[in-house]
């Protein structure tokens, strides 16, 4: 479309040039009033004309008056015998000066060959601009079985990444080194018989940084970076998938040595006969072309293919044998080192204030990826600007962990005072529960002002990275769920709907524990259940029963178990310390938001020793944000 306007435009500013060139030309007679021939004689006769000046058929009068006037004779006669053919007589004629004036080559252009010439070349124009169109097409219906592979070249060294801009993943760089010592040395290996691996392949959530590990692996290299999604090999026609592949790893062989990055694999690696693909073996046949180019007769192909999925447990095995992708990089979230490395990094371009504590931030956003803790720094950045501030502040980034992790604030969702004060004898619960449980995680804020979908909540943090979780910890956090629902029974002897979400969790987590973790005593260590990747049949009907309807019934029976004795548990915490409970309701209800510096102060009797931070009051003795104790 954009092509189209461009042609329109250009046709239109080459009328503009014709019409400029004619009006140039025409100039010198602008103005000059047109008389017939008749009125030429009768003004010869009265001697009035000093001048007359001939070109071609065209007149041009002078009057001994100074004026000017034009006019048209007879073709290919003489002014003479024209005007004796008006009457004018000989001796008139002879008085006046005429002057004949040759036509030259721009007058004989723009008088005789333009006037055909134009029309020829617009209609010429107008065939060269259809056939540039149907070119056009038949260029990108060849074109259709290329491969849509964007080629990052790495002159440019703005767009570089290396691994010093890659924090965190310790492990998974010095796997990946090795990978840039091939492509670097590769005769190093080879003289001791070694052979470059095909394919590595990237393991993690989304948001763990695999796409930048590939880049940054490019980066490291100097070799060119051939970067493709794994949806982009797809159609809807047989055969076109595959022939990009052909395609792709053509233009690889041809850069080598170079690499190949294939993000989202499982879009066209799934396993194969699964039926999972569609109704006809396109995705198939992709995915066997993949293959036979990973691993095929060629063996000296100095290429490299590094692809990555949040989903290796649906992918061909196929994919996953040696020859193919040979290594397997897991990416994990950050640990807290890490993360504090990965804010460092996001905050080069950001001016931060004195007060700024990376490792307080680090130390409130376990669980959060590189990608999250990039977004965090950006909110961080956008609500300073917002306050205009000049400096990214401390208390700007610990709300934005809190925007990135519940949304943000609905300062215009208002309660009213009933609902006010249930939310606040709510999240009352779930932080009094929280504090005596103790091996429910430390409560860093409460509060009764909504973010996204919340009402309100209740923010508790561990102190430390876990990799474990154990039974008495699940079993805490089945009591904190059900601290709010307990509270709004015993307070109130009611039930709202704000506990919905709570006995979700609840629910959920319980079964968990029956079916998944084996921490029933009744049914004892095992499983239950077969999941698989049958989505599109709907989540329920893809959960394959692996057990009878009796022991269902004991699964239910289990479930209920654990959440009637996390339910009896939070209510007995309710009873013994209601007047801790009303301490925080008041409280809520009168300021909306608790920090942990003021809860600590609130339920410094009844908090177990190893939960209170002392650190955390010196610091807002001297007016800094919170601290989290690790």
């Amino acid at each position: 479309m954009n092509r189209f306007i461009r042609n329109i435009l250009f046709i239109i500013a080459i009328f503009l040039v014709v019409a400029g060139a004619f009006s140039f030309f025409e100039t010198e007679d602008k103005g000059v009033p047109e008389v017939s021939i008749s009125q030429i004689a009768e003004e010869v006769n009265a001697g009035q004309v000093e001048k007359i000046e001939v070109s071609d058929d065209r007149l041009l009068v002078f009057l001994k008056d100074g004026a000017k006037q034009r006019a048209n004779k007879e073709r290919e006669v003489a002014l003479s015998e024209t005007l004796n053919n008006y009457g004018v007589e000989p001796a008139k004629i002879k008085e006046i000066k005429i002057e004949v004036k040759e036509g030259g080559a721009s007058s004989l252009l723009f008088s005789t060959i333009l006037p055909f010439l134009v029309p020829f070349l617009l209609i010429a124009a107008f065939i060269w601009f259809l056939m540039r169109q149907v070119q056009g097409s038949n260029n990108r219906a060849m074109s259709f079985g290329q491969s849509g592979a964007k080629l990052m070249e790495q002159s440019d060294r703005r767009k570089r990444v290396t691994f010093a801009d890659v924090a965190g993943i310790k492990e998974a760089k010095e796997e990946l080194k090795e990978i840039v010592e091939f492509l670097r040395y590769p005769q190093k290996f080879f003289s001791l018989g070694a052979r470059i691996p095909k394919g590595v392949l990237l393991l993690g959530p989304p948001g763990v940084g695999k796409t930048l590990v590939a880049r940054a692996v490019a980066g490291e290299a100097n070799v060119p970076f051939f970067h493709i999604s794994g949806s982009e090999f797809v159609e809807m026609f047989v055969g076109v998938g595959a022939s990009r592949v052909r395609d792709l790893f053509k233009k690889a062989k041809r850069n080598a040595p170079c690499i190949v990055f294939i993000d989202e694999i499982d879009a066209v690696g799934r396993q194969r006969g699964a039926g999972l693909g569609g109704s006809h073996d396109e995705r198939e046949q992709t995915l066997n072309q993949i293959l036979v180019e990973m691993d095929g007769f060629e063996q000296d192909a100095n290429v490299i293919v590094i692809a990555a999925t949040n989903r290796p447990d649906v992918l061909d095995p196929a994919l996953l044998r040696p020859g193919r992708f040979d290594r397997q990089v897991v990416l994990d979230h950050p640990d807290i080192a890490d993360r504090e490395a990965i804010l460092k990094i996001h905050t080069k371009n950001k001016p931060l204030s004195k007060a700024v504590n990376l490792r307080v931030i680090a130390e409130r956003t376990p669980g959060f990826s590189g990608a999250d803790l990039a977004n965090l720094m950006n909110e961080g950045a956008i609500l300073s600007a917002r306050k205009n501030m000049r400096e990214v502040g401390q208390l700007e980034l610990i709300e934005a962990i809190e925007k990135v992790m519940l949304g943000p604030e609905r300062k215009s969702h208002l309660l009213s005072k009933k609902e006010k004060e249930i939310a606040a004898w709510h999240e009352a619960g779930h932080a009094l529960v929280a504090t005596v449980m103790p091996h429910a995680d430390p409560v860093h804020k409460v509060s009764i002002v909504s973010r996204g979908r919340a009402a309100g909540y209740t923010m508790k943090l561990p102190t430390e990275d876990k990799n474990l979780h154990s039974k008495s910890e699940f079993l805490a956090d089945l009591a904190v769920s059900l601290g709010g629902y307990a509270t709004e029974k015993l307070v109130f002897n009611e039930l709202t709907t704000g506990a919905s979400s709570d006995l979700k969790v609840a629910t959920n987590l319980a079964r968990k524990l029956v079916t998944v973790y084996g921490m029933s005593e009744n049914l004892g260590p095992m499983t239950f259940g077969e999941h698989h990747d049958m989505i599109f049949l709907g989540r329920e009907i893809a959960e394959q029963k692996n057990y009878s309807e009796k022991v269902a019934a004991k699964i239910d029976e289990e479930v209920a178990n654990f959440i009637d004795k996390a339910y009896k548990q939070a209510l007995d915490i309710i009873k013994k310390y209601k007047k801790y409970l009303e301490l925080i309701a008041k409280k809520l209800i009168e300021v909306e938001t608790i920090e942990r510096e003021d809860f600590e102060r609130l339920l410094v009797d009844v908090m177990p020793k190893e939960k209170l931070v002392k650190k955390g009051l010196q610091e807002l003795d001297r007016g800094l944000p919170s601290v989290v104790s690790t």
